[in-house]
């Protein structure tokens, strides 16, 4: 069976913005207010980090909990592990999420400053240079077999975009625009000419955007 690169329940404003330009340790996304755009997958009844009873069901329920469906590997660039730029300089930093990464899968973090692969619970982070084809043969074949996700942010997905390397896609567009900041898209119409597309609006205001190679 074919190994398919998916990028999954990727956030975007309806002007096409995934996140800020300018983002901090106080900022991971660069802009204020982000909950704004994945709020929605927060609201279902399978978020795992739930706490409590309740929750939606039905078209946004169903996306949280295939996110993790027949992953084996996922690849991020450098700006979703972190805020550093540059060489290394504090290696105690091991990403946004604690000692327990929602991944549960190797993640290749690409960079141009390597820096030893570490292990959280069940997820180890590796530091890869390379093209995108080549970070994407490695992420296959620790996947072994499974699919890997394309985690972002907006700069990497548009990357493996470029480089004709994304099997499907599926993009959530909040009923909020931002105005500036990283850009996934000017429209959505930029995917025609390679992939087929179902968009299919949510009752919570969210519209999905589907996408799979013609």
């Amino acid at each position: 069976m074919e190994q398919l690169l998916r990028v999954m329940n990727f956030n975007v404003s309806r002007d096409g913005i995934g996140a800020g330009e300018h983002q901090t340790l106080e900022r991971p996304f660069g802009c204020d207010r982000p909950e704004r755009l994945f709020s929605w997958a927060g609201a279902t009844a399978s978020w795992p980090t739930r706490t409590d009873p309740g929750g939606s069901r039905g078209l946004d329920d169903y996306f949280t909990r295939d996110f993790p469906r027949n992953i084996g590997a996922e690849i991020m660039g450098r700006n979703k592990f972190g805020p550093q730029r540059g060489p290394w300089q504090d290696h105690e930093w091991q990403g946004w999420w604690g000692d327990e990464p929602p991944f549960r899968t190797p993640v290749f973090v690409m960079t141009h400053h390597t820096r030893p692969s570490f292990t959280l619970s069940d997820t180890t982070f590796h530091f890869v240079t390379g093209s995108p084809a080549a970070v994407l043969e490695q992420a296959r074949e620790a996947a072994q077999g499974k699919d890997v996700r394309l985690g972002g942010g907006v700069t990497t997905v548009r990357q493996f975009l470029d480089a004709d390397l994304v099997d499907t896609l599926h993009v959530a567009v909040a009923p909020v625009t931002l105005g500036s900041g990283l850009r996934l898209w000017e429209s959505p119409d930029e995917l025609l000419d390679r992939f087929r597309t179902e968009v299919v609006p949510s009752p919570s205001g969210v519209v999905h955007h589907l996408f799979w190679r013609k």
